[in-house]
């Protein structure tokens, strides 16, 4: 055997012994140690912060918005809902993005103003009153969260579909708004599914 089969030989079995063992290191290992430290110091997230109904069964994410309507894509009345979503149909984990429209974008400006009506029309305030999240998705198009100001122009719609106060939905709602993250990062938001979720429970 010559030097130079020798010396590919070494290399060889140099290099297999080096993807071994980081193949053991960093594709066991580190994996498993990370899995672990996200079970232990963070189980909810690392599951995919998943949130269930009183009995116990998930009903989605609070990561993730979801639309509240009918089988015809009308919103339910009973149902705060949530911004617009760009996402796919709405809301698609596999088709994350927003539209991409700059604000001069005629088709954004003609959908700004359709939505800003529905809206207004759909909660029986003016027009001015509706605020910016409730007709404009977010870069994900998946935001589970609307604003305050959104929240609250449908409180009145949201107790007389369900027979309640608007005291005790107020009420409600005011327990779900959240504010900015480490107390002063971003704005006040409101997750609609855990929202929707809580009211429900009151029927019960």
């Amino acid at each position: 055997m010559n030097t130079s089969t020798r010396q590919a030989g070494r290399t060889i079995w140099v290099a297999t012994r080096a993807m071994v063992l980081f193949t053991i290191v960093l594709g066991v290992i580190y994996t498993l140690a990370i899995t672990l430290i996200g079970q232990l110091a963070l189980p909810a997230q690392a599951n995919g912060s998943v949130v269930t109904d009183a009995q116990g069964t998930p009903v989605g994410s609070s990561l993730i918005g979801q639309s509240f309507a009918d089988a015809d894509g009308n919103p339910i009345p009973e149902y705060f809902q949530p911004r617009p979503s760009a996402a796919g149909d709405g809301y698609d984990g596999g088709a994350s993005s927003g539209s991409n429209h700059g604000p001069e974008n005629a088709d954004l400006i003609a959908a700004i103003a359709e939505r800003k009506a529905q809206v207004a029309t759909f909660n029986d305030v003016a027009e001015d009153e509706v605020p910016v999240d409730a007709v404009t998705a977010s870069s994900s198009g998946l935001d589970p969260h609307i604003s305050p100001e959104y929240a609250a122009i449908q409180i009145a719609r949201v107790a007389d579909a369900r027979g309640l106060s608007v005291e005790a939905v107020r009420e409600v709602v005011d327990a779900h708004t959240n504010g900015p993250d480490i107390g002063y990062l971003g704005d006040p938001t409101v997750n609609v599914l855990e929202l929707n979720l809580a009211l429900d429970e009151m029927r019960k």
